[in-house]
Order: structure tokens, then sequence, then C-alpha cells
């Protein structure tokens, strides 16, 4: 879920985490659920812990949850809203500290001089109070991993999401994965539209050593430095046919943001439209026409498969990553319908309005069924086809 605000060998040595000793056969790990286009991930706070299941998102950075009271505004949860005053480990945090001033958007004090943020996503904010409170994961051991985090304790949302919170899992200095203090993190995603086949079926994220992706199959690319993971597209082969980023020159460094809490895959228009029309020239179905409901959407009535539909294949920098049809074909409409192309135009989504620094987004159905590792050490991305239902 992109800011608004625009911006592996397996060691076997041991750390210690808030005085849990973790090692590669104790990796700090959570399910990851999916939920209408998001994947949940669950981290208990407080004390006594109280779970909350956020979207785990590669494109943001902080840590946050409704809380009692929420006012309004805020979107109606499936699970209870956080209660600050139940928890005997739950203390604001000063408008005067570092941590306050490390939110990217606006930040001021209450009349009590605790720091009030709000934070700003293409499709909404997280207004509240900057807190920090005890946090608990499990791992592979079955082990419970407790740590402290900063976190915001938002009373005044306007995301429409019922999924309650966000798991910010970007680079910058208040992400899950910088307060934990590792250094990689790894996690697999679902299918979409897993969910409704069986509801039981979920996946996992790992964090530090243990969480590295190695093994056939692995290919690896740079990200740029900033809080986000800003990778380099080439271009995309439909089948056996290239097609460049840019038509005019090479493509940009950075071009691209590695977005699991965003559930599209969205392409400058030029690049979009000269690949639409090559995957049109590959699918031998001739596509909807004329259909208010679709707007300017590639969809078919069939559904695309391996036998009638193209492999799409992603060049990063450094890193081929082949899409089949599963990854880049979906059906979000009129009950599965429509079988429409997963891949869309930038200009038709909220990344219009965001400005030159999001050229595009890789979200999470194209990333699905692969094992995706982000190393801060060295700043690479990799990935692993996996089939993500057997984890």
């Amino acid at each position: 879920m992109a800011s608004g605000v625009i911006f592996h060998p397996c060691f076997l040595l041991s750390y210690y985490l808030i005085g849990l000793l973790v090692s590669a056969h104790n990796v700090p790990q959570a399910r990851l659920t999916p939920h209408y286009g998001h994947h949940l991930m669950k981290v208990s706070i407080g004390t006594p812990p109280k779970d909350i299941y956020g979207t785990a998102d590669t494109g943001s950075n902080l840590v946050w949850t409704p809380c009692v009271p929420c006012n309004d505004n805020c979107f109606k949860q499936i699970h209870p809203l956080f209660d600050p005053k139940k928890s005997s480990t739950y203390s604001e945090i000063s408008c005067h500290s570092e941590k306050c001033h490390q939110v990217w958007d606006e930040v001021r004090c209450s009349p009590q001089n605790s720091c009030i943020y709000s934070y700003g996503y293409a499709s909404g904010l997280s207004h509240g109070v900057l807190a920090k409170e005890k946090a608990t994961i499990t791992s592979t051991s079955g082990q419970a991993v407790s740590f402290d985090i900063v976190f915001g304790c938002g009373h005044n949302n306007t995301l429409r999401s019922d999924a309650q919170a966000i798991i910010g899992l970007g680079s910058g200095p208040l992400s899950f994965v910088s307060q934990i203090g590792g250094s990689r993190f790894s996690y697999c995603l679902l299918p979409y539209g897993t969910e409704y086949a069986d509801p039981s079926i979920t996946s996992k994220i790992s964090f530090g050593n243990g969480s590295e992706v190695v093994g056939d199959g692995v290919v690896s690319t740079p990200f740029v430095a900033g809080d986000q993971y800003f990778v380099t597209l080439e271009g995309i082969s439909v089948g056996d046919t290239y097609v460049s980023f840019n038509s005019s020159g090479k493509a940009s460094k950075g071009n691209m943001c590695i977005d699991s809490g965003s559930p599209t895959f969205a392409l400058p228009p030029d690049f979009y439209d000269r690949l639409e029309v090559e995957v049109k020239k590959q699918i031998p179905i001739d596509p909807i026409m004329d259909d208010p409901n679709l707007g300017t959407r590639l969809c078919y009535r069939t559904k695309i498969t391996n036998e009638n539909g193209p492999i799409l294949t992603v060049h990063f920098e450094g890193a081929d990553v082949e899409l089949k049809p599963i990854q880049t074909f979906n059906q979000p409409l009129k009950e599965y319908e429509y079988h429409c192309f997963g891949i869309t135009n930038t200009a038709n989504t909220e990344l219009a309005d965001v400005g030159d620094h999001y050229q595009g987004i890789y979200g999470n159905y194209v990333q699905a069924n692969f094992l995706i590792g982000f190393d801060f050490e060295t700043r690479m991305v990799s990935f692993k086809p996996t089939d993500c239902t057997k984890l």
C-alpha cells in the first residue's frame, strides 16, 4: 500500500531479540491470511496481549491500528479495536522525541505533549497518537517472540478497509522490520481468490536469520536507497516478444515500487498500451467489448490458462521473473464471470495523482506463488517460484 508521501547463504549464527534466543531453527514468523486483495499478518500487542490483524505492506513504514476511542470516520472493523487503557505496557511518545520526527507526514503536539501523527496513503489516512507498546509474534519453534515497538494508535482513520491495521514493512526506521532489529525478511503470498476456494489455507512471513531466500531458481535484483523498495523494471516479454519499459530510451533506476499492500501491478500509460496490444495478439479469444462495467479493462469470458494465455517474463535489473496466467489474470467482477488482465495503467489508479516518483507499482497479485526476500545488507530483492499454499 503505497504511502501518500512520495517518496543469501544460510547463516547458522544466533542473535538475541529482547531476551529470547533466536536462531535459524527459531525464526520469528507469522501467518498471512488473504483478505479481499490484501494479506493480513497477525501481531499481538499490549499486556495482556491483544491480537491485531494488519495488512502486510512493503509500500509503507508505519505500524498502526485503530484504537479506542475511534470517531465516526473509522471504518467498521471485523475485529475489536485495541484499547490502550486496558494495557499495562502502553505509553505515549513525546512530541519532542526523535521517534516522533521519524514519521514522514505532519507531526504536532497534543496538549499533553504527546506525538500526534497523520500518515497518508493514496486511499486515505490514519490520524492518532504515536505510542510505545509490547508486540509479540510466534516463531518456527512455536515460542513467542516479544519486543518493544513504536506504533500509531489511530483515533481518526479514513481508509475504507475492515482489515483493521497496517503493518509497515518498508526499510524506514519506524517499519516493523527495522524496529525488531532484523536485516532481512521474506514472505510467500497466496494467489488471488484462494480464500474463496479454501479459507483455511494461509501462508507465512519470516524475519531475520533463517528467512533468506536461497536454492534453485532464485533470482535477485537491487533496490535503490530509500525507505521503500524501488527496483528497476527494464521490460516485459509476452511469450517471446520483448516490450521495453521505455520506448524512447533506457528505463530509469528505481522505476517500480514493490508493494505487498496494493493488489495492482500498474505501469505507465505508454508501456501498458504497448504491452496490452501484444497480450491481445497472443490470446486466441475475442475480448469483451463495449461493456460499461469494464471501462477500458482487458477481459475475457473464458478463463485464461497456461494453455490459451501467454507467459509474461518481467525483466528486472539482473533478474527475470516468469509470471503465469494465474498471476496475470484475475476475476474481480460479477462473481468470476469475467477474467480480466491483472496488470493496469497507472492513469486508471490513485497513482495518477501522486506524481512522477511512482512510475509504477509491482503489487501483490503478481507476487503470488513466489517466496520473496528483502535483504537490507545487500540491498537485494530475491524471487523464488514457490507453491505458497504448501508452506
